[in-house]
C-alpha cells in the first residue's frame, strides 16, 4: 500500500522538521533548575506557588516523555509498513497523528508569556438582558473548559445582572499556557436564540466581550511608578458573611497616564487584592503597549467596548438551526450544547494552527 507508506513517511518529515525547532536542552535544563528549587527548604510555605512548580515540572517531563514515543512510534511504524505493504495501519497513524498535533500546538505557544496564568474578563454588550444572560452563559463556558483542562479558577470581581445573568466578570485562571490557550478567546462573540425573556419567544441575537490577559507578577522586570498609580478602596460585596461584606476592603487602581482601571474585590484582605490587581493592571498595560491600534487602547482603558454586529469572532446559533462557527478559522461545528459546555479546544487549536501558516 504505497499510499499508506506516504502518509507515513510525510508524518515521519514532519516530526523531523519540528523537531529541529525545539530546544531540548533548555527544557531539560528548566527541570534540573525547578527540581533544585522544588528541594529547597521551605518550598511548599507557598502552597499556590509550589503545586504550580510541580505541575510545571510534571508538563515538561510529559512533553519530552511524549516526544520520545512519537519518535519510537513513528520509527516502528515505518519500518512494519516497508516490511510488509499489505498490513493495514491506519489505526496506529491516526493516534500517532493525533498526538503528533498535540505536541505541534504547544511549538507555537512560544510567545512571552504565553505559559504564563490568564485573566479573562467577560463583559456583556447589545442585547440588554438577553446579553447579560450570554455573559454568564460564556462564563460557564469557561469554567467548564478551565475544570477539564485542571486549570484554578478564582473570581476577581463580578457585576450582576438587573435581572439575570451577569453584567461583567474578571477571573484570574492559573495553569500551564492558560494566557497561551485562552487568548484565542478574546473579541466579541455573538449569540442567536430565542430569547426566554421575550413574552413573543421571539429570536435574539446577544452580544458579549472576553478580554484575555497575561498575569504578570509583581516582581516582574515590567516597572510601574507609584507616582503614576491611585489607589481607591471600597466596599466589597463578594463571598463571605457579614463582615467581609462591610469592610473596606476592595481596590480600585487607576494607571494615570493611561487611564487604565483595574479593580479586584475577592481577596481575603486590602493587601492581597492590591497584590492581584496590580498583576491584572501590568496584564493590561502590557497588552497596551504592544498594540498600535487606537480601538483597542480605548478598549483596554475601558472607553471602547464596542460587543456588537459586525465585530463578531465567534457567532454562536441556537436558531433557528444549531451551530457555532469561528470567522477567523472558518472551523465550525453543529453542537452548541457541546461547545457551551466547554469543549473549545478545537477552536483554539484551529486558531493556534492559522498562526503557524
Amino acid at each position: 500500500m504505497k499510499e499508506q507508506l506516504d502518509k507515513i513517511k510525510e508524518l515521519k518529515k514532519r516530526i523531523k522538521d519540528l523537531k529541529s525547532n525545539i530546544d531540548f536542552n533548555s527544557k531539560k535544563e528548566e527541570i534540573t533548575s525547578l527540581e533544585e528549587r522544588m528541594n529547597t527548604p521551605n518550598f511548599w510555605g507557598n502552597q499556590d506557588e509550589a503545586t504550580m512548580v510541580s505541575q510545571k515540572v510534571a508538563a515538561l517531563k510529559e512533553e519530552i516523555t511524549n516526544w520520545k514515543d512519537i519518535d519510537t512510534g513513528i520509527k516502528d511504524m515505518y519500518d512494519l509498513a516497508k516490511e510488509d505493504e499489505d498490513i493495514d495501519l491506519n489505526d496506529e497513524y491516526e493516534i500517532l497523528n493525533s498526538k503528533f498535533n498535540k505536541l505541534e500546538i504547544l511549538t507555537v505557544l512560544n510567545n512571552k508569556y504565553d505559559d504564563s496564568n490568564a485573566i479573562l474578563s467577560i463583559y456583556a454588550g447589545a442585547g440588554g438582558v438577553d446579553a447579560q444572560d450570554w455573559a454568564e452563559m460564556l462564563l460557564r463556558m469557561y469554567l467548564r473548559y478551565a475544570e477539564k483542562k485542571d486549570f484554578k479558577v478564582k473570581t476577581l470581581d463580578k457585576s450582576k445582572g438587573t435581572e439575570a445573568g451577569i453584567k461583567s466578570v474578571t477571573l484570574e485562571i492559573k495553569g500551564r499556557y492558560a494566557y497561551g490557550f485562552l487568548k484565542s478567546e478574546s473579541g466579541v462573540h455573538r449569540l442567536v436564540r430565542l430569547s426566554p425573556y421575550d413574552s413573543d419567544n421571539a429570536r435574539h441575537t446577544s452580544f458579549a466581550m472576553v478580554e484575555i490577559i497575561p498575569e504578570i507578577e509583581v516582581d516582574s522586570d515590567f516597572e510601574i511608578k507609584d507616582d503614576d498609580l491611585k489607589v481607591d478602596t471600597f466596599k466589597a460585596s463578594g463571598h463571605g458573611g457579614q463582615s467581609v461584606n462591610t469592610t473596606d476592603s476592595a481596590v480600585r487602581i487607576t494607571h494615570l497616564p493611561t487611564k487604565i482601571t483595574v479593580t479586584c474585590q475577592n481577596e481575603r484582605s486590602q493587601h492581597q487584592n492590591k497584590d492581584t490587581a496590580l498583576k491584572y493592571l501590568r496584564g493590561k498595560l502590557i497588552k497596551y503597549n504592544e498594540t498600535k491600534v487606537e480601538a483597542e487602547r480605548q478598549r483596554l482603558r475601558g472607553e471602547f467596548t464596542e460587543a456588537a454586529w459586525g465585530n463578531q469572532i465567534r457567532s454562536y446559533v441556537l436558531h433557528p438551526y444549531k451551530m457555532v462557527k469561528d470567522h477567523r478559522t472558518k472551523y465550525e461545528e453543529k453542537d452548541p450544547e457541546r461547545v457551551l459546555d466547554g469543549e473549545i479546544d478545537k477552536y483554539i487549536e484551529e486558531y493556534l494552527k492559522s498562526q503557524i501558516e
